[in-house]
Formats: C-alpha cells, structure tokens, sequence
C-alpha cells in the first residue's frame, strides 16, 4: 500500500504544546518521537511505502553528524520504504547521511530522494507531491497533496495537506491517531468531502 504525510518534525521542542503551528500536547520530544513512531508502525506495515513531504526533523545538537545519526535511528524504526521530498526544514547534507547509510527493504532502498516534487498516478488521477502547497488553477483531474502549513488549510478543493496537523483529517470519519500516515483510501475520502463542503460555500 501506499500512504503520504508531511511535517513530522521529530526532535522539535518548538511545537510542543500549543504553537502558531500546531497543537502537539507532548512534554518532550522523546514522548512526542516514540508516540509518531508507535502511531505509524499501527498502520504501515514493512512492505508498504510512504511518501513523506517534507520536514522530517528539526534538531539543532552539534556536531552535526550527531544530529543526523539521531535522525537515522529513528527513521530506521519506522515501516515501509521511504520516499522523501524535501521540505524547508530538510538540509541536502541530512540527505546525503542517509543516502550515504541507506539499505535495502522489499529490494528497494528504505530511503529516496526527491528535491521538489513527484507526481503519483492513481485512479484517472494525477496527484502533484510537494512539501509547499501549489495554486494550479483549473485542474480537474490534478490533486496537489502537501504539508508545510501545519493545521492550517489551503481554501482550495484541489489542495489536499497531508501533514501530521492537518485540520483536513476531520473530513474523515474516523480520525487518524497522530502520527499516522495517510492511507489513498483516506486521501480519497478527504478530496471528496472537501469538494463538497468548498461546492457549498460558493
């Protein structure tokens, strides 16, 4: 299976508790780390792939080499092989060290690379994965997944975000645990409903 988020910034103390950006009710990042890791292993299973957009990690421990080593370990706990475009937060020298450390799962390596975007066909749909939100115009049968705003929403019915604090999960009947990765069958729901509550309001 296949199954997208964006925005899990594990190591960073910054979002913990009520922020601008998010709303993550953990006392430190180790909790908040193991609570993703528990959360997603749930649902992705060794064989799955996930596509991450953008921001894996923020933290700032020195030399750097240490910080990318802290990030690699908790990657290497997670199921399923990992297809990562890169966000702001995303240093080309944290890809190379895991590039540089990558391995092979399902005989395909745990991690790719991607510096902007990719797009995933699916379904007579075309689904533009980006870390940034883009404005596509008129573009019916084009879905633009990504993350970057957190819990904030892009007033687009063709803007889906996929992140970890997406306010859009509540267009799904059931609630993903935080954390969790979003499966197509639940993208899908998502596009659906938010067509019709933005049909709606026009």
């Amino acid at each position: 299976m296949n199954f997208f988020t964006a925005d899990t910034h594990f190591f960073d103390k910054h979002l913990l508790g009520k922020t601008d950006f998010a709303d993550r009710q953990y006392l430190t990042v180790a909790q908040m780390n193991e609570t993703i890791i528990a959360n997603w292993n749930e649902v992705v299973l060794p064989t799955d792939t996930v596509y991450h957009l953008g921001d894996i990690a923020v933290h700032f421990v020195r030399p750097e080499k240490r910080a990318h080593q802290d990030i690699l370990e908790v990657l290497q706990r997670l199921n399923g092989n990992l297809v990562f475009i890169k966000g702001n937060h995303d240093s080309r020298a944290l890809f190379k060290y895991l590039d540089k450390n990558n391995y092979e799962v399902n005989g395909r390596p745990k991690f790719s690379f991607h510096d902007v975007g990719v797009l995933f066909k699916y379904d007579h749909r075309q689904y533009y994965l980006t870390h940034y939100p883009l404005m596509l115009g008129i573009a019916p049968k084009i879905i633009n997944l990504h993350g970057h705003i957190h819990h904030y929403a892009v007033n687009v019915k063709e803007n889906i975000n996929v992140g970890l604090d997406s306010p859009e999960v509540d267009y799904l009947k059931e609630k993903p645990a935080f954390g969790q990765p979003l499966s197509l069958e639940q993208v899908t729901q998502i596009i659906a409903a938010k067509r019709d509550d933005y049909l709606k309001r026009r």
